[in-house]
């Protein structure tokens, strides 16, 4: 294997919540985006993060091997900005569908679309494509950057007929705006290979991480969202 270096915050080797199956989660260190709501701040800083080699990690995730092949799992690399090590991630989910393992990425699809990029989307079996917020203004306001280029990633995994998972984090009073939420239905209209929409409940749990490390939590005074809050949001989405 041509190894590479890659700089991983964590890992979770029982994850639930990010693909079909039992997961073992890596989460990438490094993130261009600053989202008021991020519950990983503490994955934002880019060039830091624990050396690991594909060839490595592999041979840890093999030990779940069978738990998450039993549960219809596999792999997520997530983040922080997982496009930021795309070479890495190729080497690693290339060596992993040679085993057999489902690959998925957990990605805001925040960087323009490289050669690298496409490399690694040729041995990713699904795509989790977080939706930041489908009013450009808005989604500078809440993450610092445009929508322009996750909006074009969704666009070339759909004309690629890469499958994907559409999710957006619920934030009362900023990602519930009713006409917002009928513009994200009709974007997603437009894709060919989406196969499911995820609605995520904001909550504020990791804002201890932001106070640890010293920052003013953006989203102080924004309340968590509830049940009622998702739900009339699936109804405007038709989900």
């Amino acid at each position: 294997m041509n190894d590479l270096i890659g700089k991983i915050h964590s890992v979770e080797t029982f994850g639930t919540v990010d693909g079909p199956g039992i997961r073992y989660v890596i989460f990438m260190q490094g993130c261009p985006l600053k989202c008021k709501y991020c519950h990983n701040r503490d994955t934002w800083e880019i060039g830091t993060g624990l050396e690991v080699t594909s060839e490595n990690l592999v041979k840890q995730i093999l030990k779940y091997k069978t738990y998450i092949q039993t549960s219809g799992g596999g792999v997520t690399a997530s983040g922080g900005e997982a496009l930021l090590q795309a070479k890495f991630l190729t080497n690693l989910f290339k060596e992993l569908q040679q085993k057999g393992i489902h690959t998925a990425l957990d990605t805001a699809g925040s960087l323009p679309i490289n050669d690298d990029i496409k490399e690694l989307l040729k041995y990713t079996d699904l795509i989790l494509l977080d939706i930041k917020h489908i009013n450009n203004e808005k989604c500078i306001e809440l993450t610092g950057s445009s929508n322009t280029n996750e909006l074009n990633f969704a666009k070339y995994l759909s004309e690629n007929n890469i499958p994907m998972w559409i999710r957006q984090v619920i934030v009362p009073g900023i990602t519930d705006d009713k006409k917002d939420l009928e513009k994200l239905k009709e974007f997603i209209s437009t894709l060919k290979s989406v196969e499911k929409v995820e609605l995520l409940p904001y909550h504020n749990l990791g804002k201890f991480k932001w106070t640890n490390l010293g920052f003013e939590y953006p989203l102080e005074n924004t309340p968590q969202a509830t049940e009622e809050d998702i739900q009339k949001a699936k109804e405007i989405l038709e989900i």
